[in-house]
């Protein structure tokens, strides 16, 4: 057996040798210190009038405001049609649901991807599942195949199909077709 004493002496000396290395710091605060909740790996649905319009994901979530507000990391969202079908996705690197209102934003990198293979690319969009409508008040940019159009924002329907530019719209392309106002 070993003598207490020199069990002791070797746990001081231990203790001694980490004392020069200063301990591990967290880069940024693990969890808001104003947040009610912190969820991981959440997934809901937005409906309107029982219409499922969206399923959101997101890998974290941060719940304010007495669960009314959730900011939301790495956000993906899918789109579905009235008649229940997958109609594009929605990725983006964070985000915010208020279940006050029942609408969603997204921001950083916001891509849109509709089935059809329309592409919209923005830094910020907002989204009304009761009008069923995207908008924004950012510079985008909209691909469907070989023709591309840029503005400063707009409004749309999830699908890309009917969309109104705010301002500083330019078309390119072999066909682009533009609406009028």
């Amino acid at each position: 057996m070993i003598p207490v004493s020199l069990l002791a002496a070797l746990f001081i000396f231990t203790a001694c040798q980490d004392a020069t290395k200063s301990p591990p710091v967290a880069r940024q605060a693990v969890l808001p210190d104003s947040a009610d909740q912190m969820l991981f790996g959440i997934w809901f649905l937005l409906n309107d009038a029982g219409v499922r319009r969206a399923e959101v994901r997101a890998d974290t979530a941060f719940m304010y405001d007495e669960n009314t507000r959730t900011e939301m990391k790495q956000l993906k969202t899918d789109f579905y049609s009235p008649t229940g079908e997958k109609s594009g996705r929605l990725t983006g690197l964070t985000g915010t649901y208020s279940s006050r209102l029942g609408t969603m934003e997204a921001r950083g990198n916001v891509v849109v991807v509709t089935t059809d293979g329309r592409r919209l690319e923005t830094p910020h969009l907002r989204y009304d599942p009761s009008r069923n409508e995207v908008t924004s008040d950012s510079a985008f940019t909209l691909t469907r195949g070989t023709e591309q159009m840029q503005g400063v924002g707009f409004i749309s329907d999830p699908d890309m199909k009917n969309i109104r530019v705010l301002t500083g719209m330019k078309a390119f392309g072999k066909s682009v077709v533009i609406p009028k106002k």
